[in-house]
């Protein structure tokens, strides 16, 4: 069977679970075709992505003029489903933080994906995020392409569901995934009542060659990790004011942050104000594999979010026998128990989050340890990529039966 991928962005650092998605699927018999936005220039340091990049086709790669003659032969092969197409994208805008023009371009792209995914012979296409890279391929459904799906992972999603059209969206699909079930309870919130089956649950999945490697020791080093992008949702700059405390108490600790982002500026400042530049390292972007040595190198992994979906980091960790400290959001206590695999906090108490992590510095080896087994434990038997992604091409495989004993 022949599937179309549509994401925005690329391969791209933060989104490894979508090409670990993709090559599951490969492994089970699924022939992909990769379609992406942007995404061609980008710097890469993972070389399973920069092989992921030499399979992708860029939508906006060329400017304005491939996207022109796109739609212009959709006018004259489609005039019809063209403008039934267009009248959807202009709803689309009502609502939307974008003006109409960029639902225009979302229609010019969805003319160019169509034809692609017709010359490579999808049957499905499945986008992630529910934001404008499933207005594209719900555009391009609108005009005769493949019947679409697509994952939503929040927060993104759930802070503006009334702007994006999350409801139409999933009315039009063939289904939606939510990779937990906090995140289907939001589809639910959203959608029709009628629409409520198309929602189901596929996990984020981990590749078994990351952590089925030699196990190494908790290092003596009191040394926490942090990685993400450095955002506001992810509350980093809350962590700095906790570590702050923590020297402030006279406990012994190293804190990484590891990734980069637009508030690197302003968490570097704060690092600053508060004298920790001894305590205190930004690594920037990093591969998959200098992920996992940052956390292999690390006592815990420490995650104090705002706002999110599940994210992948927390089950790599546990996967690498770390004990996880984060909040109690979202997906989050779906995977981790309190005091079982790690502390589960209130978000924002950053007195909280300065406890927990004194407690975690404080705590014997072993102790450690005992939580880092039980984490990965807990993580092995629910974030398998192989049995996700079978669960994922069991859809694809229904919505593709489906269709062809209707027609």
């Amino acid at each position: 069977m022949k599937l179309a991928y549509f994401i925005n962005q690329y391969p791209k650092v933060s989104h490894s679970f979508i090409r670990r998605e993709i090559v599951a699927l490969e492994r089970q018999g699924f022939s992909v075709c990769r379609i992406a936005l942007r995404g061609w220039d980008d710097e890469l340091v993972d070389p399973d992505d920069l092989l992921e990049r030499e399979k992708t086709q860029y939508v906006l790669q060329g400017g304005i003029l491939p996207l022109f003659f796109a739609t212009l032969g959709m006018a004259f092969s489609r005039p019809l489903r063209l403008m039934g197409a267009l009248c959807l994208a202009l709803r689309m805008s009502r609502l939307n933080e974008r003006s109409w023009a960029y639902h225009l371009i979302y229609l010019a792209e969805a003319c160019r994906i169509t034809t692609w995914m017709k010359q490579f012979g999808a049957q499905h296409v499945h986008a992630h995020f529910g934001t404008n890279s499933t207005e594209v391929v719900m555009l391009a459904a609108a005009m005769g392409g493949p019947a679409y799906s697509f994952t939503v992972h929040g927060p993104e999603e759930f802070d503006k569901p009334l702007g994006i059209h999350l409801k139409e969206k999933i009315a039009r699909s063939a289904f939606v995934v939510a990779i937990s079930s906090f995140g289907r309870s939001q589809l639910y919130r959203w959608a029709n009542s009628a629409d409520w089956g198309k929602a189901k649950i596929v996990r984020c999945g981990l590749e078994k060659a990351f952590h089925q490697v030699e196990v190494v020791k908790l290092p003596v080093a009191p040394r926490l990790v942090c990685v993400g992008r450095i955002c506001e949702q992810k509350g980093q700059l809350l962590l700095i004011e906790a570590a702050a405390r923590l020297a402030q108490r006279g406990v012994e600790f190293e804190l990484v942050l590891a990734g980069d982002g637009e508030m690197r500026g302003e968490v570097e400042s704060l690092i600053a104000h508060h004298g920790l530049g001894k305590q205190v390292r930004i690594t920037g972007w990093l591969s998959s594999t200098q992920v996992r040595d940052e956390l292999l190198q690390a006592r815990a992994l420490v995650l104090p979010s705002f706002a999110e979906g599940l994210p992948v980091v927390i089950m790599e960790a546990m996967a690498l026998r770390r004990p996880v400290l984060t909040t109690w959001i979202a997906g989050i206590p779906e995977l981790i128990r309190d005091g079982v695999h790690g502390w589960l906090l209130p978000p924002s108490d950053v007195e909280a989050l300065a406890a927990a992590m004194e407690r975690c510095l404080l705590m014997t080896i072993d102790e450690l340890e005992q939580i880092g087994a039980n984490a990965h434990s807990a993580v092995l038997q629910m974030h398998d990529i192989d049995q996700e992604a079978e669960k994922l091409g069991a859809l694809f495989k229904s919505s593709i039966d489906s269709r062809a004993i209707a027609s």
